[in-house]
């Protein structure tokens, strides 16, 4: 593309587009810098970071992110808690489809990640953090428990559950009575 000076008889905006104004210099520069930068320091980090590469971490420094990492793993059931809880509130105690579809992720979603436990701290674990990822794995398995708890409480709240007497009334038998009364004129 090749610029060429446009002719007078054009606006002032298409002349100004074509032909863009001179770049200032820093020191004619109206514009202060930012508070807390400096351009001195900027060329200091820069020449350090060019003389001195990035050293691989340590194999401590990889375990403690490791254990780190595992335990936000851990926790993640933690933080979806307070969540569910909202949507299963939301949902009602009424049986609908969409309330049994929640109890059902509720229930499957944790039961799932008991039965997969081990392979998803197994990228976590090395032979150094074996002893700490023990209790990761515990603080996990409470925390999922704790979800299923959640969805015991919601199928509890929609009457699904036989807690009363009257839900276990095929299997008691029928009372004899001790004496009739029976009325005579």
């Amino acid at each position: 593309m090749t610029t060429t000076t446009p002719n007078p008889s054009y606006p002032s905006w298409v002349r100004e587009l074509h032909s863009p104004p001179n770049p200032k210099s820093k020191s004619a520069s109206s514009i202060r810098d930012p508070p807390g930068f400096s351009a001195s320091l900027t060329g200091k980090r820069a020449q350090l970071s060019k003389s001195q590469p990035h050293k691989p971490p340590t194999p401590e420094e990889t375990d403690i992110l490791k254990v780190k990492k595992s335990w936000e793993v851990a926790l993640a059931p933690a933080k979806q808690l307070p969540m569910n809880a909202i949507m299963m509130y939301m949902s009602g105690n009424s049986l609908q489809i969409f309330s049994i579809m929640m109890v059902f992720m509720l229930f499957k979603n944790p039961l799932q990640a008991l039965m997969q436990t081990n392979a998803v701290f197994t990228k976590y674990e090395t032979p150094r953090t074996r002893g700490k990822m023990w209790v990761v794995k515990a603080v996990y398995v409470l925390m999922n428990l704790v979800a299923l708890g959640l969805g015991i409480w919601k199928v509890n709240g929609m009457g699904l559950l036989p807690t009363t007497r009257s839900d276990w009334l095929a299997w008691e038998s029928q009372r004899e009575p001790v004496e009739r009364a029976v009325f005579a004129f």
